[in-house]
């Protein structure tokens, strides 16, 4: 995974041992979160999500002095929502174009068994299934929420919209969610009968 420092910061010409910009903790400090979220906005593989993680930090430093202090966060998860949506496309023209990277690569993966690590992809790919099924603002709420654990009002924050909106977009996205988790479960059970 590329280095939060190198991808926040383009100053090379910063002394060396120099405390870092406001900028620079801040994108060490929410390099994991955007990467999380970028994962689970439908980029994948892992390896694209490192790109957009890093095209999240360089859209960032270009504009850094146009990023209100103590507003770096909100700043890196809209950019980050934006790149999403731009890699979630591109992805999806390029797998029309060519074979199923992901399983080649799971194949050089290492992992000390084989069989967990098939599992574990298998529920990956469900998940991610059942998110992609979420419209956007429905999913980045759920995913912000539950697997982020951020507080409604954190979310607030970072959306800039009412806790009221956050509220009721988080139980849209939970009966969305379970409505595509059970479309899912039906289809694997019809397809493991027919099998």
């Amino acid at each position: 995974m590329l280095s939060t420092t190198a991808a926040a910061s383009s100053d090379s010409d910063a002394p060396h041992g120099a405390r870092p910009s406001p900028f620079e903790q801040a994108a060490e400090a929410h390099f994991q979160f955007i990467w999380r979220c970028l994962r689970r906005f439908g980029v994948g593989p892992d390896h694209a999500v490192d790109d957009a993680a890093q095209r999240v930090f360089e859209i960032a430093a270009r504009k850094r002095d146009r990023i209100l202090p103590g507003s770096e966060r909100a700043f890196l998860f809209k950019t980050a929502v934006l790149v999403a949506v731009e890699a979630s496309r591109a992805h999806r023209r390029a797998a029309r174009e060519r074979p199923d990277e992901s399983t080649l690569s799971s194949a050089h993966a290492q992992t000390p068994r084989p069989d967990e690590a098939l599992e574990e992809r298998e529920w990956r790919e469900r998940l991610d299934q059942v998110l992609d099924a979420l419209p956007l603002e429905l999913r980045t709420v759920f995913v912000l929420f539950e697997c982020e654990q951020l507080s409604l009002r954190e979310i607030a924050e970072l959306l800039e919209c009412p806790v009221g909106t956050v509220a009721s977009r988080l139980r849209r996205a939970r009966e969305e969610f379970h409505r595509a988790a059970r479309r899912l479960k039906a289809k694997l059970e019809f397809e493991g009968a027919s099998a």
